[in-house]
Formats: C-alpha cells, structure tokens, sequence
C-alpha cells in the first residue's frame, strides 16, 4: 500500500503574507514543515503542492519534492485531487504546510491499516479540548461521532449541548485529513452541500453526501498554525530552545 503525503503551500495570506518562505532560524517555515512530515513512517513519500513560483523555487533549491497546481483551488483538497492526476497512491495525506509543529504521530494514525478503494473514503484526526476557552473559539472545529467512529457532524459552535446531561467531552478536528481517490475525485466533481455553506466547513461536504468518514482519535495533538507574526516568533523560539 503506497501512502503519499501532500503539504498544500500558498503565498497569498490575509494575515501573514508569503508565510511558507518566512524565516525561522535560516531556513523557510516549509523547510520545516516538510523535515518534521518526513518523520512520519507511514508516508511512503512527500510532496509540496503550490501555485507559486517563489515557493517552488525554494523548494527545489532545498531539494524538497514540489508540485505546481493551479491557482484556481478553493481548498486544500482541491488541490491535492490534482496531484492525485499525477501520483499515484492508495491513500493521500493533507498536511498543513503552515504548521512546524505538526505532531508526527497524528500523521501516523491518520493512515489505516487498511484503505477501501471500491467506495469514497476519508479518516480525519480529531482531539479531545480541555479547555473551555477552546470550546467557545469557533476556529476550533467541534465533532461528533457513532461508536464506530464515523463522523456524525461539525460545527464552529460547541456541540453538543448540555441539555440533558453535561458527562460528556468535547473534541476537535485536526487538520490532517487523508483521503483515497475517489473521495478526492468525489469532491472535485462536487458542490458545497448546505452545511458546508452554513458552517463554512469543507470538510462537511463529505458528511453533506453520506460520504464515509472515519475520526481517529489522539490522546494529545500539540502544534500552532501559524496565522500571526506572533504565531511565527512563537515558533521561532521553540526551535531556538530546543537547538
């Protein structure tokens, strides 16, 4: 079974412009991001996915495999579907390339011992959230599941609620999502369903069509998305700590 791992990597940023090529310690945050992915035994190979010649040239420069797609991409997985064209593999990983910090061993779990390939399928990471303030952030994605661990739903807003019991915990998605090929060629062919809109979740999508996605559940998945120029000096002196 061959395992691929993608790291979608954009310039454009409202926030934190150009941040795959921003400088932690000498070397471009991507650079990073691609060492700590390579970690991962899973993975059977690694790859960049980017519509910018800057990131690209960076990237062969440093000797890391990069893939040019399209600038007309929505969404990560849009983006990895079209590397799917040209790799081929049993099962893809999205791998967020503004996160250093990315825990390998989530990146491990996202991989299931075994990939159905006659149907759509997905496997998402998910944690549990210990603090209420992470609870009410609605960047944090709030999930919930069957007892097999199929996802039910998303959503922004805590759920669920605490109507008739409050013995319960919350848990959150995480951006490591794999994906076989027809569920890439699934959403490539597809629309935003009504609470992909509504929540403004992609990930939905799956759940908006009856698509088989399957939660894994990590005890502790530490990392830091980088979004801010704080975010970035964060990271940039957890690195400097532990050289």
């Amino acid at each position: 079974m061959k395992i691929v791992g993608i790291i979608p990597a954009r310039y454009g940023s409202t926030r934190l412009p150009g941040k795959p090529l921003k400088d932690i310690l000498g070397y471009p945050m991507i650079w990073w991001v691609y060492n700590c992915v390579l970690k991962a035994e899973r993975l059977d190979e690694v790859f960049v996915a980017t519509d910018d010649e800057r990131i690209k040239n960076t990237c062969n420069m440093l000797q890391i495999p990069v893939m040019m797609t399209a600038s007309s991409h929505r969404s990560a997985a849009h983006r990895l579907q079209e590397v799917s064209e040209s790799i081929t593999a049993d099962f893809y990983v999205q791998l967020n390339g503004d996160e250093p910090l990315i825990d390998v061993e989530a990146i491990n779990a996202c991989v299931p011992k075994v990939v159905p390939q006659e149907y759509e399928f997905g496997t998402n990471i998910i944690t549990k959230m210990t603090d209420p303030a992470q609870v009410m952030d609605s960047s944090n994605i709030k999930v919930v599941f069957d007892d097999q661990m199929n996802a039910l739903y998303m959503s922004r807003v805590p759920i669920p609620y605490p109507y008739g019991a409050i013995d319960f915990e919350y848990y959150k998605h995480v951006g490591i999502i794999g994906y076989n090929k027809k569920m890439l060629d699934f959403y490539r062919d597809s629309s935003p369903g009504r609470w992909e809109v509504i929540e403004g979740i992609d990930t939905m999508r799956f759940l908006d069509y009856g698509k088989k996605l399957k939660f894994v559940l990590v005890p502790t998945c530490h990392s830091l998305s980088v979004d801010t120029e704080k975010d970035l000096e964060m990271v940039r002196k957890f690195f400097e700590q532990k050289k």
